[in-house]
């Protein structure tokens, strides 16, 4: 090993690793805030320049980015004779707060996988750093994929359980705004993360953590987990089909990070035999 790596891996001090954490959560913290302040701050418009439109940024707080995110899922996501409503005065600008702070979320997760990695790296050897290039563009795939399932599948499927259900009970079909949006960026939020599983097996296995013949073994378990999961996240208002669906989705997932884990293990024994 050089001398430089094994530099690199000495140990240091506790104080030294938590300043270190700190200064990455500092800058991810940065992202976010930037993030935030442009989306629930500024609005676009588009200019055209030489016979292009092109968008252009501005200050608004009343036509935000935010807020024509909120008019997009109102129209897109709420079914005709679902009516919503604002209970609380303060009901729009926690809306427009709740979707800016999603919005980046989604925007910071390179930033937020590439800090997280720049911590734990130090610790592991060179050729198990060039990980960080095969995990950036999936996470951020596999959020968005998670997220836009929830966006296209699972909300608008739930919203109409909700409109049938209250018409069958004779129940005015009313939502509040505050509600509207805590649902539908929760779920998005939180279906984004759970599609991240795949991706997690397949980091473990290549640092050598888990082996990927004990993902196959444990598929009874990594099945468990997936409806666990499944159950965690969904909204629970729709009979057990939302969790089902679910939990299918994340099954697959799992056993798409079992065909990936032997592919990682697969590609490691070539090359070891090619340098053999």
């Amino acid at each position: 090993m050089e001398m430089n790596e094994q530099t690199e891996q000495e140990e240091k001090p506790l104080l030294s690793h938590i300043n270190e954490l700190m200064h990455r959560m500092r800058t991810v913290l940065i992202v976010l805030a930037v993030a935030f302040f442009v989306f629930f701050a500024f609005g676009v418009v588009t200019v055209r320049v030489a016979g292009y439109l092109l968008p252009v940024p501005y200050p608004s707080i009343y036509h935000s980015i935010s807020d024509s995110a909120i008019k997009l899922f109102i129209y897109s996501e709420l079914p005709a004779g679902l009516k919503l409503i604002n209970i609380n005065p303060f009901d729009p600008l926690f809306a427009s707060f709740y979707v800016s702070f999603y919005l980046s979320l989604f925007i910071a997760v390179p930033v937020i996988v590439m800090e997280l990695w720049g911590f734990v790296s130090p610790g592991l050897y060179r050729h198990e750093r060039s990980l960080l290039k095969y995990v950036v563009a999936p996470a951020f795939a596999l959020f968005a994929a998670g997220s836009a399932f929830a966006y296209f599948i699972i909300i608008p499927f739930m919203m109409r359980f909700i409109l049938l259900y209250t018409q069958v009970l004779g129940v005015e079909p009313t939502l509040s705004l505050k509600a509207f949006i805590n649902t539908v960026v929760s779920l998005m939020m939180v279906t984004g993360i759970a599609f991240e599983y795949p991706l997690v097996m397949s980091m473990l296995t290549y640092l050598k953590v888990i082996a990927a013949r004990t993902w196959k073994k444990s598929w009874k378990w990594g099945i468990l987990a997936a409806f666990v999961i499944a159950w965690m996240i969904s909204p629970g208002t729709t009979g057990g089909i939302i969790e089902s669906i679910i939990g299918l989705i994340l099954t697959g997932l799992y056993f798409v990070g079992v065909a990936v884990a032997y592919s990682i293990e697969s590609r490691r024994n070539k090359n070891k035999m090619e340098y053999t």
